[in-house]
Parts: C-alpha cells; sequence; structure tokens
C-alpha cells in the first residue's frame, strides 16, 4: 500500500538523489515519487530530496543546496543529498550493523557526495560512478522522458548499492577468519585458508611476517597468492620463483618437481596446483 510521498526535483539528475531514492526503494517497498520544483508539491511531502532548501531529517528534508549547506564529515567531505538520507537510513539497510554502514559510506557515499558538492579532495581519478549515473541523462539528440531515464538510474543505483552493501558485510565478516587463520598458522609466513575469504587488509593489519597466503579455488583445486607490499600494489613482499613466470601443466611440473602443478601467472603473484599438499610444496619451494 502505498503511503509515502517522495518528492525530488525535475529535469537532469544526478547520482546523489538517484541513490538517495534507491536507498529509500529498499526501506520503504511502496511509495510515490514524484520529480518537481513546484513549492506547493514538496510542502506537502512526506520526504524531499535534493531540493526545497531545507535540511531536517526529523521532518523528512534532505537538501544540500541551501546557503551553509547541510554540514561535513570530519575528513571535510560535505555531505550531498545521499550522505544526509545515508545518516539517516543507512544503518537500518545495513541491518544494525555499523561497521558495514560505516564502510559504505567511506565507500560508496562520500564520494559521490565529494563529486556532488565538488570537493576535489574526496574524489579519485578515472571514470565515476556519478559520471555513470549521469549518462543515463537523455542526450540532446533522444526524445527520452526525464522521468523514465530517472527509474532506470534508480534500478541500476538500487542493484550498485546491494552489491556494495554485500561486499562490504563479506569483506568484515571475513576479518575473524583471517585472523584466525594468521594466529594458527604454523610458518607466519604462509597463511592457510579452509575457504576463500577476502584477506588482504586484514593480513596486512595483523602480520609483517605474512608472504603467501594458499586457499581452495571454487574449481576444487588450491592456489598460493603473493601478499603484496601494501593493498592495491602490484609489488609483492616475496615473488614466486622466476624460473617458475608463465609456466603450466608439464612444463611447470618439470620446474618445480611437483606432480600435479598447474600454473603459474607471467607476473609470479599466483599459481596453482591440483592439491592443497602440492600447494604446501609450492610455497615451501617459493621460501627458499
Amino acid at each position: 500500500m502505498t503511503d509515502k510521498t517522495i518528492v525530488t526535483h525535475s529535469g537532469n539528475f544526478h547520482a546523489d538523489d538517484v541513490f538517495s531514492v534507491a536507498t529509500l526503494k529498499n526501506i520503504y517497498p511502496s511509495f510515490t515519487l514524484v520529480r518537481t520544483r513546484n513549492k506547493d508539491v514538496i510542502a506537502k511531502a512526506d520526504i524531499v530530496i535534493d531540493v526545497g532548501g531545507e535540511y531536517d531529517p526529523d521532518a523528512g528534508r534532505f537538501d544540500h543546496h541551501q546557503r551553509g549547506g547541510a554540514g561535513a564529515r570530519e575528513n571535510g567531505i560535505p555531505f550531498s543529498s545521499f550522505g544526509l538520507i545515508w545518516q539517516k537510513y543507512g544503518l537500518a539497510l545495513c541491518e544494525g550493523n555499523q561497521e558495514v554502514a560505516d564502510a559504505i559510506d567511506a565507500g560508496l557515499v562520500s564520494t559521490i557526495d565529494a563529486i556532488d558538492c565538488g570537493y576535489a579532495e574526496g574524489v579519485s581519478e578515472g571514470i565515476s560512478l556519478s559520471q555513470t549515473i549521469s549518462m543515463f541523462n537523455p542526450t540532446w539528440q533522444e526524445d527520452s522522458q526525464y522521468d523514465d531515464c530517472f527509474n532506470e538510474a534508480v534500478t541500476f543505483a538500487s542493484r550498485i548499492l546491494k552489491r556494495f552493501i554485500a561486499a562490504a558485510s563479506g569483506g568484515i565478516n571475513a576479518k575473524s577468519i583471517v585472523a584466525e587463520a594468521i594466529a594458527n598458522a604454523t610458518d607466519p609466513r604462509v597463511i592457510v585458508l579452509e575457504k576463500y575469504t577476502p584477506w588482504k587488509k586484514t593480513v596486512h593489519a595483523l602480520s609483517e611476517q605474512a608472504l603467501y597466503v594458499i586457499y581452495p579455488s571454487d574449481m576444487g583445486q588450491w592456489r598460493i597468492q603473493t601478499v603484496p607490499v601494501e593493498p592495491g600494489s602490484f609489488e609483492n613482499r616475496k615473488s614466486l620463483p622466476k624460473k617458475w613466470a608463465g609456466l603450466s601443466d608439464e612444463a611447470l611440473q618439470q620446474a618445480t618437481g611437483i606432480a600435479d602443478a598447474m600454473f603459474c601467472h607471467n607476473g609470479l603473484f599466483i599459481a596453482g596446483a591440483e592439491s592443497f599438499e602440492s600447494t604446501m610444496k609450492m610455497a615451501s619451494i617459493a621460501l627458499q
């Protein structure tokens, strides 16, 4: 049953209003969305986003264009309407997990806010999600209606938001598993995971000694992967042996003396074998 009227501005749209509506779409399964700048319609709405010149979360007003804006984070990034909506509804969307909500704010919301507010220090280089959303607007050569395009963008943003939440939740839940593997490692230089879990941030936070991480692949074989010098780096703390580079199957088996060795990437950061025992032998050789 429709019991909420949500208003945002008409015409050209941006990532902040699109993601704000996408957030509310996951909070309120049914509502009436009106895109307008009519002051009378805005005044009667239950929730107003990115228009109206007022920020009052208790009254359902989430604009940031008024004089003085609507505040900023401790790191200086101002809030756009998405950030204001996330402050009120983000925790509920993350099922009460504050760590996940904070991770989404840091990894998604604050970047969109920074771009919308022209805060260059908070903007990454390259094509941004904000630019991607903007491309849903009709071009001057198209006859598409703005409201239809907006709805398409909201559907896209809703899916992206759900995947961000899933990824953040998965990464946070993996911390304890990886921490336990580090604590239980027979050799602190080789961390063994019983199943693949995101490990890089936790390994870097908890172990300066770890050089390799071993885990099963989704195909049933095993992998050995190097620990980079820092998350996101292509430089390894200790690369796999140079003579393995780019080899696979019989060639790698001859080079390693391991009967079921499968491959080694030319970049010497990952290799694999059929069995756990053989992958551990790869680690033993690589440590020498």
